[in-house]
C-alpha cells in the first residue's frame, strides 16, 4: 500500500509508492509509439486489462468484450487504492495516512490512433458524460474529498500509452493547487463580495485574450499564462462542481473542447499537453466557508489546457515563476483565426 506523507511548510502531499512499484512498473508498456496489435487497450485486448468499471458499448455487447465506445477499468499500477483504512496518524510534526483512494482510466476510443481533437461532438460527449458519471460514483465513498480528472497527451505530457485516454483519481484530501485557488477566491470576494472567475470571465469576454465562445462555454487565454497557447475554458453561468453539469451543458462544453483542441493543434503541430479539470473539494468544504459565505458562493470550477512546448529549468522549479516566450494576446489572435477557420468548416459539413 502507498503512504501519503505531508509537508509541514507548503501543506503539500506526496505519494510515496509500494516497494515492488518500480518492478511492476518496468512491466507496464511506457511506448508511445506501441502498435495496435500489442496495446491493451484496444478491442480485442480486453482481457489484458483489469475488469471494467463502466462502459458506454452497443446493446447485444457483452462486459470485457469489443463493442464498446468507452471504457472505463482500474489502473493496474494504480498509486492510489480503494481497499483498506485511512489510517490517518502523525511522527511527531509530520501527518501521513495510508494511500487510500481510487485510480481509474478512461479509455475514450476503440481507434488507437485517434486524437482528441479528431472526435466528433457527439464522441467527446460520451467522454465527458463519462467523466461525470464516474466522478459522481466516487464520491459516494466517505472517505474521498477531491476527485482530479486530467488527461496527458505525449510523452512530454506523462502520457505512457498512445491510445486516446485519461485518468481519473480519488484522493482523500484537497490537494495544494486547489486549496490556494480557494484561498484567492475568498480574499477577492472579501474585498468585492463577487466570484473572481466570474469577475475574469465578464472582463475577458470584452478583451483581446478570449478565443471561442457559445452559449454554456468560453475559452481564454489567461492574462498570466505559464506556457505558450495555454487555453482555460469556463462555464459562463457560476456553477462550483463540475458533476453538477448538466447533458445540455455537456453538450456544449463537447462542441468547444472539439473546437479549442482542433485550433491548438492546428497552431502547434501534434503537441503534448495536459487536460486538467479543476473543481470544487466535497467533505471538508466546510473548512473553507464561514457563517456569512460558502464555498459555492465564489469556487468556480473550469479545464486548464496546458500545452507542453516548453521545458521547465530549475529557475521555473525553484521560483514558481514561469517565462513564457508568447504573450497570451497574440496567441489569442492565432487561435481565433483557427476558430474562424474550424467554424466555416462546420458550416460546410466538413466537421462533425
Amino acid at each position: 500500500m502507498s503512504i501519503l506523507r505531508r509537508d509541514p511548510l507548503s501543506y503539500g502531499w506526496t505519494i510515496f509508492l509500494e516497494e515492488d512499484f518500480p518492478s511492476s512498473l518496468a512491466q507496464c508498456p511506457n511506448d508511445i509509439s506501441l502498435p495496435p496489435e500489442k496495446c491493451p487497450f484496444c478491442p480485442g485486448h480486453e482481457e489484458e486489462t483489469p475488469p471494467e468499471i463502466a462502459a458506454l458499448r452497443s446493446p447485444n455487447s457483452k462486459p470485457n468484450r469489443p463493442g464498446w465506445r468507452v471504457r472505463t477499468i482500474p489502473d493496474r499500477n494504480a498509486v492510489l487504492r480503494i481497499e483498506g483504512q485511512l489510517s490517518k496518524r502523525g511522527e511527531g510534526l509530520y501527518d501521513m495516512m495510508n494511500g487510500i483512494g481510487a485510480h481509474e482510466i478512461v479509455i475514450e476510443s476503440p481507434d488507437h490512433y485517434r486524437h482528441l481533437s479528431q472526435f466528433s461532438r457527439s464522441e467527446i460527449y460520451d467522454v465527458l458524460w463519462m467523466y461525470r458519471e464516474r466522478v459522481k460514483d466516487l464520491l459516494n465513498d466517505q472517505r474521498f474529498r477531491y476527485v482530479q480528472v486530467c488527461r496527458n497527451y505525449g510523452a512530454r505530457a506523462g502520457a505512457r500509452l498512445p491510445h486516446p485516454h485519461s485518468l481519473i483519481i480519488a484522493l482523500p484530501i484537497t490537494p495544494r493547487w486547489v486549496r490556494e485557488e480557494i484561498a484567492r477566491a475568498y480574499e477577492h470576494w472579501q474585498m468585492k463580495e463577487r466570484c473572481v472567475f466570474c469577475d475574469i470571465i465578464a472582463q475577458d469576454e470584452q478583451s483581446s485574450r478570449d478565443v471561442c465562445v457559445n452559449a454554456d462555454f468560453i475559452a481564454l487565454e489567461p492574462f498570466a499564462a505559464r506556457m505558450p497557447y495555454e487555453t482555460w475554458i469556463y462555464p459562463r453561468e457560476h456553477q462550483w462542481y463540475f458533476h453538477d453539469i448538466t447533458d445540455e451543458q455537456l453538450q456544449s462544453l463537447a462542441d468547444i473542447l472539439k473546437r479549442t483542441t482542433l485550433a491548438l493543434e492546428r497552431q502547434l503541430g501534434d503537441a503534448a499537453y495536459n487536460l486538467i479539470v479543476h473543481t470544487a473539494p466535497v467533505r471538508g468544504e466546510r473548512q473553507y466557508e464561514t457563517e456569512h459565505v460558502k464555498l459555492s458562493a465564489y469556487y468556480h470550477w473550469h479545464i486548464e489546457i496546458i500545452p507542453r512546448t516548453e521545458e521547465l529549468s530549475g529557475f521555473e522549479y525553484g521560483t514558481g515563476i514561469y517565462v513564457n516566450p508568447v504573450l497570451p494576446e497574440k496567441a489569442a489572435i492565432a487561435l481565433r483565426q483557427k476558430f474562424d477557420e474550424i467554424d466555416a468548416e462546420f458550416q460546410q459539413g466538413l466537421l462533425s
